[in-house]
């Protein structure tokens, strides 16, 4: 069940050409939209949800594998079979720990991560070849949640290359109160309509469902830490920053 409360942080700056929603997102930062929460219990279904989803297919494909391993007559396609368990199992451990970060507690109230284990577990679960992750960030310790939005800014700016591109990540200010800069570059780069007010915490259908929880936790975890998101997109790029209000 949501409810509706005070107004958001995150907000699309004026310059962005990402259409409508810019407009009703600048809306938010001015107070003119009403936050929605969410029941602990469902936040937590959903969460668990999505990261069901991400973990089905490469599940499968080691069932597959499996299958196909158990009735081969030759050595070749016991070879394919076997690739293909080993690709998959690598894939379900690499998103298993990303999760982990990314979503989970990470330790007890109030612990740090390396940002060193974060870049670790997201080249595994992000980059293939289709996805190239530049990480420029300095290796130091943070506070847990500041982390798992770096981790959340990287699949939110996911979603901005459907066809596979380029995650550049870098520092806004230095310190424990270091804020973030992803740009993204790809064919067909495009912001999704529905991701700044979903990250703003003013989604149009108050109905969440498992895609959508990732973008609005994401939105959680900056105001948590006290961060403001802003979306830019150009004809070739689109720039997502969570830093602090000016």
């Amino acid at each position: 069940m949501s409810s509706v409360t005070s107004s958001a942080t995150s907000s699309v700056p004026a310059s962005s050409p990402a259409n409508a929603d810019a407009a009703s997102a600048d809306a938010v930062a001015t107070g003119a939209a009403s936050l929605v929460t969410l029941d602990p219990l469902d936040l937590c279904a959903l969460i668990c949800s999505r990261v069901c989803h991400d973990l089905i297919s490469p599940s499968g494909a080691i069932v597959n594998g499996l299958e196909v391993l158990e009735d081969a007559q030759d050595e070749e396609t016991k070879t394919f079979a076997l690739d293909l368990i080993k690709k998959s199992a690598i894939r379900v451990s690499a998103r298993l720990q990303f999760c982990r970060l990314a979503f989970g507690a990470s330790g007890s109230s109030g612990a740090q991560i390396d940002l060193g284990d974060a870049e670790k577990v997201a080249r595994g679960a992000l980059e293939d070849e289709k996805v190239k992750l530049v990480w420029s960030l300095p290796r130091l310790l943070l506070p847990k949640n500041r982390v798992k939005l770096v981790l959340n800014l990287l699949v939110l700016a996911g979603q901005t290359i459907p066809r596979g591109g380029s995650l550049t990540l870098d520092p806004v200010g230095e310190g424990e109160a270091m804020g973030f800069r992803v740009e993204t570059r790809g064919l067909n780069v495009r912001l999704p309509t529905a991701l700044p007010l979903l990250v703003a915490g003013t989604p149009a259908d108050a109905a969440l469902d498992a895609h959508a929880i990732q973008p609005f936790y994401a939105g959680m975890l900056a105001r948590a830490c006290g961060l403001d998101v802003g979306f830019v997109a150009t004809g070739d790029s689109v720039v997502i920053t969570a830093a602090t209000p000016a």
